[in-house]
C-alpha cells in the first residue's frame, strides 16, 4: 500500500496489513497448562512489579525498613511475656525470646506475602483491564517483595544469637532451602486466595482470621515436640511447620532434625503450589471481567 503526502512528490510505502505479525491471546487450555514459561519470558516485568511493591510499602513511612525489625521484635516481646514467662511454655532448652524470634522471622515473611498476594489482583484492577501480561506475576511479585524484610530480620536474628551465647554452625547452609519452602508455601496459598478474591470479596475480610488461625496452627509460640509420633508427622502437613522447625534446627539446634515432619511439609507445599497455580490459570481469563 502506498501513500502520497500532500505537497510532496515522494511516495511512502506502508506494509500491507497481511504482512504484520499476528498475536492471538487465548485463555489457558487443560488443567496442566501451568504457564511456567511466561514467568521466564516476563522476568523483567516481575522484577519491576517487585520493586514497585517494595517502594509502595515504605513510601511516606517514618521508620521505613525498620518495620521489618520492629514487627517480629515486638511480637517476640509479647510472646516472651505471656507464653514464656507467665505460661511457662517449654522451648527445647533454648531461651524463649530467641526461640520465638527464630520462628517469627520466616513467619512474618509468609504472613506478609500471603496478605499482599491475596489482594494483589483487586488492588491492580486498572492494570489488569488495560494491559495483557501473565496475571500470576502479580501475586508472585507481591509475595517475593517480602524477601527484603526477611533478609533484614534474618540479620537481626544473627545479631541477637550471641546475646544468649548461641552461634550458627554448618546447619545454616540449609536456610536457603528452607526459605524456598517458605516461598513455595506463600505462593501456593497466595495464588489460591488471589483467584478466589476476584470472585468472592469475602476473602479480604476472612484473610486476617485465616492468617491468625494459621499462626496458632504453626509451632511459633510452642515447640512441635509437645506432640508425639505419629501426630507430629501428621502435624507436618502444615507446610509452615517444616519451615519453622527447620529454621530452629538450622539456627539454634534446639531439636533433632525435622525428618518426617520436613518430608510431610515439602510434599504438602508442592501440592499447595501446583494446585494453586492450576486453579489460578483456569480462572485467569475471567479476571478482567470480574475484578
Amino acid at each position: 500500500m502506498a501513500v502520497r503526502q500532500a505537497g510532496l512528490s515522494e511516495t511512502v510505502s506502508l506494509p500491507a496489513l497481511s504482512s504484520l505479525p499476528e498475536i492471538v491471546i487465548e485463555p489457558p487450555r487443560g488443567w496442566i497448562s501451568l504457564g511456567l514459561k511466561d514467568f521466564f519470558e516476563h522476568r523483567e516485568l516481575l522484577y519491576f512489579l517487585m520493586w514497585r511493591d517494595i517502594k509502595i510499602r515504605y513510601k511516606q513511612t517514618v521508620l521505613g525498613a525498620g518495620w521489618a525489625v520492629l514487627q517480629p521484635l515486638l511480637t517476640m516481646v509479647i510472646f516472651s511475656l505471656f507464653f514464656g514467662k507467665l505460661g511457662k511454655m517449654p522451648s527445647d532448652g533454648v531461651p524463649y525470646p530467641i526461640f520465638s524470634f527464630a520462628a517469627l522471622v520466616p513467619w512474618h515473611f509468609f504472613a506478609h506475602g500471603l496478605t499482599q498476594s491475596a489482594n494483589s489482583l483487586v488492588t491492580s484492577a486498572n492494570m489488569i483491564r488495560k494491559v495483557y501480561f501473565p496475571r500470576a506475576l502479580m501475586p508472585t511479585a507481591a509475595a517475593l517483595a517480602g524477601l527484603v524484610d526477611f533478609v533484614i530480620a534474618f540479620g537481626v536474628l544473627c545479631c541477637l544469637m550471641p546475646i544468649w551465647g548461641l552461634a550458627p554452625d554448618w546447619r545454616i547452609l540449609w536456610i536457603p532451602l528452607l526459605l524456598l519452602l517458605a516461598v513455595t508455601t506463600t505462593l501456593g496459598a497466595g495464588l489460591w486466595l488471589a483467584a478466589l478474591n476476584t470472585q468472592f470479596r469475602d476473602i479480604r475480610y476472612t484473610l486476617p482470621f485465616i492468617t491468625q488461625f494459621w499462626m496458632f496452627a504453626t509451632p511459633i509460640a510452642y515447640p512441635s515436640s509437645l506432640l508425639e509420633q505419629p501426630w507430629r508427622s501428621i502435624y507436618g502437613l502444615n507446610p509452615m511447620v517444616g519451615v519453622v522447625e527447620g529454621f530452629r534446627w538450622a539456627m539454634l539446634d534446639s531439636s533433632p532434625s525435622p525428618g518426617f515432619v520436613m518430608v510431610a511439609s515439602v510434599m504438602s507445599a508442592l501440592v499447595l503450589f501446583v494446585s494453586g497455580l492450576i486453579y489460578f490459570r483456569r480462572m485467569e481469563d475471567s479476571f478482567a471481567d470480574v475484578v
